[in-house]
This record gives C-alpha cells, structure tokens and sequence, in this order.
C-alpha cells in the first residue's frame, strides 16, 4: 500500500510494482559489513525500494560525505540540514567494504554540500584514488550533485578519472521550482557537457524520474537535452513517494511506457539505456560495464 497522489489515503499499487522480496542471502551480513566500517549508503539513506535485493547480492551504493544534505528535495528521502565535517578517514574505508564485497563495479554518490568551497568535489577524487589503489581492475562511477556548476570542482574529479560520472536532471525543467528549487536544470546539463570537455573518455550518465506530472513529449525532450551535451548512458525509473511529506505520485507509468522511452533512447544515440519501474541511477549498473565496456 502507498499514499495516494492526493495525500488523503492510499490505494493499492498496480501489479507491475508488486516486488518479490529477496531471499535472505547476505543481506545482514552486507549490512554488518556498512555498519562496522560506518559508512552511509544511498540505499538506506534515501529508501531505496531495491535495497533488500541489492544487499542480498552483496553490493551497495556508498554514500560519501555524511548523511545530511544541503539542499531539500522534495522527492528524496535523504536527511536535510546541517551536515558533519568531512571524514578524511572515509575514502579508505570505502575501499575496504569495495574489497570485501568482492566489485567489479563500484557506485560512489553524495549528499549535496553547499557548505563546502568544492562542494565536496575533493572527496570524491580522495576515494576514487583509494578505490583505484585497492581495486585497479574495478569499473568506478560516480554520481555527483552539481557543484554549484564550478568547472574547477568537476575538473578534481575528472583528474582523478573515474570511468563514469553520473549527474542525473530528475526530473523535466517544468517542475524544477517544485521538486528541485534549488537546482537548475540548464546547469545540470552544463554539468555533463563540461564534464565531456574535460574528459571525453569517461562515460557520462544521467538519470530521471517518471510519475510526477510529466507528459511524454517532456521527458523525449529531456532525452534530446542529454544527448545534445552527448550524454552517453540514461536511466528512467518510476517515482515512489518515501512518505506523505513528499512529492506527490500523479502517475504509475506502465512498463509499456519505459520500453518505449527505451527505445526511443536507443534510437537518439545513447550508449545504454535502463528503464522500468524500479530503475534507479545504480541499480544494476554493472550492466553497462559487462555489455558495452567489456568488464568481466
């Protein structure tokens, strides 16, 4: 059961977003692992619906740089306020949990930090360069806020060359001043066109969510966008609501619907396309470095 768009009661899910939970597997022990080497995960922090499945396979999105975000969403999960010093410690310990999980695909994101002159951006090549050390045949990606939009900030990262950087628009620009007040939708496509000028061979990647209020015709035109800075790789997946403060659900788009905008992705040019109810920015992107990069 969900809360409906309207917010006054719920209503059942379609059967499309009936999710099987997974076997026990590992998860309790994936979690064991995050919790003894404290590290904060995407997963948690923001409710991720895949969390049980993901854990169970014994992989994880780490979440860098504390667990309290600058800015308020209205459509994530991930606490708002103000965040904790920078752990200097953390970039090794990520690469601890990366080794004794065994990947060969590692996903790396943050909570925004405003506060920060580099919005965190050192961090992040800090544990890339630790993962790179710990790793050196592992794929990297990271998924970052916008760093206000600073070139130098981005250029750190690109320095230290993660194999894909992901920044994801969320949503179409209509609704930014809704669900992303204080992002902007030009700077995050600028994000990923200047991030191809620095680097243009790493892989950029770039996601959104669907079930807001969006037509069809929007999102093809977010689709353009991306393409038009090359934007290499796309993931669309449906919107839940984490609770009755967030952002309505005005749609349970059908899984007809993604493998349209699936193919319509494919038919622009990009490299890789994941869409489908439960998609999310890391959820199984080790697809993308089996199918198009080669990783075994």
């Amino acid at each position: 059961m969900v809360t409906s768009p309207s917010g006054t009661g719920t209503r059942r899910m379609p059967p499309w977003l009936h999710k099987r939970l997974p076997a026990s597997g590992d998860i309790e022990a994936t979690r064991r692992l995050l919790a003894d080497l404290h590290l904060n995960t995407v997963c948690q922090s923001a409710r991720c619906p895949n969390q049980g499945e993901c854990f169970a396979s014994r992989t994880a999105t780490f979440m860098i740089l504390g667990n309290t975000c600058t800015r308020n969403c209205r459509f994530c999960a991930v606490e708002y306020g103000q965040p904790e010093a920078i752990d200097e410690d953390e970039p090794r310990r990520v690469a601890e949990a990366a080794r004794r999980l065994g990947l060969k695909h590692i996903v790396v994101t943050s909570v925004t930090r405003d506060d920060l002159p580099d919005g965190g951006a050192g961090h992040f090549a800090a544990t890339i360069t630790a993962l790179r050390q710990a790793l050196p045949g592992a794929y990297i990606e990271v998924l970052t806020p916008d760093f206000r939009g600073s070139r130098a900030a981005l250029a750190a990262v690109a320095r230290a060359r993660p194999d894909i950087f992901n920044h994801n628009v969320e949503t179409v620009p209509r609704f930014y001043p809704d669900v992303r007040p204080q992002a902007d939708y030009r700077r995050s496509l600028d994000v990923l066109k200047q991030m191809k000028e620095l680097d243009a061979t790493i892989y950029t990647k770039s996601g959104l969510m669907v079930g807001v209020g969006e037509s069809r015709e929007e999102v093809l035109a977010v689709m353009a966008d991306l393409r038009a800075v090359n934007c290499d790789i796309l993931t669309i997946g449906q919107y839940l609501r984490p609770s009755p403060r967030h952002l309505e659900i005005k749609e349970y788009v059908p899984p007809e619907t993604f493998t349209w905008y699936a193919q319509k992705g494919r038919e622009m040019g990009f490299l890789y396309v994941a869409a489908g109810p439960y998609v999310r920015s890391s959820y199984h992107a080790a697809e993308f470095s089996v199918k198009i990069a080669g990783v075994k």
